[in-house]
């Protein structure tokens, strides 16, 4: 059996994981967990554990207007607490050190009507301070990794599932209460939190390490899983293209209401091909994910 250390108690992720593998893989797991917001985790033992999983960091920021203080918070948070841990399990002889990254480090959306399809081959290439502190974490941990050490780095696009926090919630409760919604053509990656939690299982079982795109196995058009949610929720809602309209209008106006029209209705995707490993993960389907997380 593999010992699990995850550095950043009660987090989503982590609470999800914790409670999937116990459900699944007590046998091959067991699960530690260690908070990270004052010092006292620099104390801590490492050397029991073969895997650290490091969850711990700040997400979803309000780019716009922003102080410089604020700003150095996510980089000492995202960027220096993440490699400050890889660097305290290598030296404690972990076997294994799990990142979640984010596909935050390829930039924002592409804007209503524009495609952006991520390959293997695309570079990062951060949008705002928040991408680019979770891409000098990718980057410095990656760097860590030697013949005894290896790191896996996730790169997840949105993450989603019961409980879920910041923009599904948001989306779910347009599709509850709106009698209407607009028809718009897009794509995008998402994850339901159990295929996440899949994967997981299986790369620390494995010992994978490198990079990888988890994604569910089907692409997002934000107005079908709006429909989807509002049909499992018992509410109706007419989604139709004579609303568009509305969506290209707030695409016209900088700033916030542009920003907030590209997170709903932009297209961001990673090639399908970058997802598919030598194990499966992508248990739940997106109608099923969406049964299981508004149920």
């Amino acid at each position: 059996m593999k010992k699990v250390l995850i550095t950043g108690a009660n987090s989503y992720i982590g609470v999800s994981f914790e409670k999937y593998v116990k459900e699944h893989y007590s046998s091959e797991l067991s699960i530690d967990t260690v908070d990270m917001i004052d010092g006292s985790w620099r104390q801590k033992d490492f050397s029991p554990y073969d895997i650290v999983y490091h969850v711990a960091g700040i997400a979803h920021a309000d780019v716009g207007n922003v102080s410089d203080e604020v700003k150095a918070k996510y980089y000492a948070i995202n960027t220096d607490l993440a490699i400050e841990t890889a660097k305290k399990a290598r030296d404690a002889g972990v076997r294994q050190f799990v990142f979640m990254s984010s596909a935050i480090v390829y930039g924002d959306s592409a804007g209503y009507g524009k495609i952006k399809r991520i390959t293997k081959d695309t570079e990062p290439s951060p949008a705002n301070f928040y991408g680019d502190s979770k891409w000098q974490a990718d980057k410095g941990v990656t760097e860590l990794e030697a013949p005894d050490f290896i790191v896996t780095v996730l790169r997840p696009p949105m993450i989603y599932g019961k409980g879920s926090k910041d923009n599904y919630p948001t989306l779910a409760s347009m599709a509850k209460k709106l009698p209407v919604f607009p028809d718009v053509k897009n794509e995008r990656s998402m994850l339901y939190i159990e295929n996440l939690t899949e994967f997981l299982a299986q790369v620390m079982i494995r010992g994978e390490g490198g990079i990888f795109w988890p994604q569910n196995a089907e692409y997002t058009r934000t107005s079908e899983m709006v429909r989807m949610i509002a049909e499992v929720s018992g509410h109706k809602i007419a989604v139709s293209k004579a609303w568009n309209w509305v969506v290209a209008l707030a695409n016209m106006i900088p700033g916030k209401t542009r920003n907030l029209a590209n997170k709903a209705f932009g297209n961001l995707s990673y090639d399908q091909s970058m997802s598919r490993y030598d194990f499966e993960y992508r248990a739940v389907g997106l109608r099923e994910s969406i049964e299981r997380t508004e149920g």
